[in-house]
């Protein structure tokens, strides 16, 4: 993600802050124009220079501490743009579940900011029922009976979530039970949120579905068959050849939102490093180039063997840092060939090539 700096007094803060430390200053980010601005603390609206001198107030849910984004004063409404694909909250009266959906909404925003920075449609099905996508997050007591094993999916544009994924301690039980080696609610947005995008920009292009077919194989296949198969007897054999999880080898549906999340990774990972100037010359002479240097926004890289000749060895420092404190590796894949090619269709698919 980008660096960003408070306006008023330089420091640097995270995309989440609603105040400055340093200042003391309000903190508000704005989409449109993918900046934070430093706002007054005495006031309640704010005509911001730094935005065309257009006048701005927080969106509503700025009140239970889970949002820092603003809305313009003269659109007249009360959401900000990742908001309003809010179908279903939490109830809020319970504690509890307000802790939780703060960290719901700090995954959501994340995803938000990365569609945007893709160029994506983001539209609410509030807006657009057809063509718009939302989220809801229940509580299991509020699923109908026939589907209280329900954790996370996507319907029709509809992305539900039980807020129970947001306790660590649940989510690493969850982990464990299926056999997973990666588990975020970041990970879960950016998987669901990708069988929303196969459908607006795959399904319905003849040319795109054949060239998908060619490389994830054929949809049409029984989904539900697929699933039954994959629980009953496990991953097909020999699956880190062509596929980047276990699950993803379960029906193309799947590798595709698996595939098109860890390209949501990398891409991430990547703007990151340029906005810090990683960079990396190991003091070994390894087969494969351990050399990196992420000199570039990867938003606006048409060339994606420089994503994979970045991103892999940016990877392999990051597993490396973290096993030098004692914790697990944050990115606990391996990048067949075969994964790569799959990688590149959706890259080549986001640019427009």
């Amino acid at each position: 993600m980008k660096l960003f700096q408070c306006t008023n007094c330089k420091s640097t803060v995270v995309f989440e802050n609603n105040t400055c430390l340093n200042c003391g200053f309000k903190l508000g980010y704005s989409s449109y124009y993918n900046k934070i601005v430093s706002l007054d603390p005495s006031a309640a609206t704010w005509q911001v220079k730094e935005l065309d001198g257009k006048t701005y107030e927080y969106c509503d849910n700025y009140k239970h501490t889970v949002c820092n984004w603003l809305v313009d004063v003269s659109r007249d409404r009360k959401f900000c743009l990742a908001c309003t694909l809010n179908r279903t909250i939490p109830h809020l009266l319970d504690d509890d579940n307000l802790k939780k959906w703060k960290h719901i909404e700090v995954a959501k925003h994340r995803l938000v900011y990365q569609l945007l920075r893709f160029r994506l449609p983001v539209v609410s099905k509030t807006i657009d029922d057809d063509k718009g996508f939302c989220f809801d997050f229940l509580e299991k007591d509020e699923l109908p009976e026939e589907s209280k094993g329900l954790k996370t999916g996507h319907v029709n544009g509809v992305i539900t979530l039980m807020i129970a994924e947001a306790d660590p301690v649940v989510r690493e039980q969850v982990k464990q039970q299926m056999a997973e080696r990666y588990r975020t609610l970041l990970g879960h947005f950016r998987h669901e949120v990708g069988h929303y995008y196969w459908d607006l920009l795959i399904r319905n292009n003849p040319e795109v579905l054949a060239d998908f077919r060619s490389i994830f194989g054929d949809e049409s296949q029984s989904y539900a068959d697929a699933l039954t198969t994959h629980y009953n007897n496990g991953p097909k054999a020999n699956w880190q050849q062509s596929f980047i999880s276990k699950y993803a080898s379960s029906h193309p549906w799947e590798d595709w939102a698996e595939t098109w999340s860890h390209y949501l990774h990398l891409t991430d990972v990547l703007e990151t490093a340029y906005n810090f100037g990683l960079k990396s010359n190991p003091k070994i002479i390894a087969k494969n180039s351990l050399k990196m240097n992420a000199a570039f926004d990867p938003y606006t890289v048409t060339d994606f063997s420089r994503i994979m000749e970045t991103g892999i060895p940016l990877l392999f420092t990051l597993n490396s840092m973290n096993r030098s404190l004692g914790e697990d590796d944050p990115y606990p894949f391996i990048i067949s060939k075969p994964v790569e090619k799959k990688l590149e269709f959706i890259h080549k698919l986001l640019k427009g090539i």
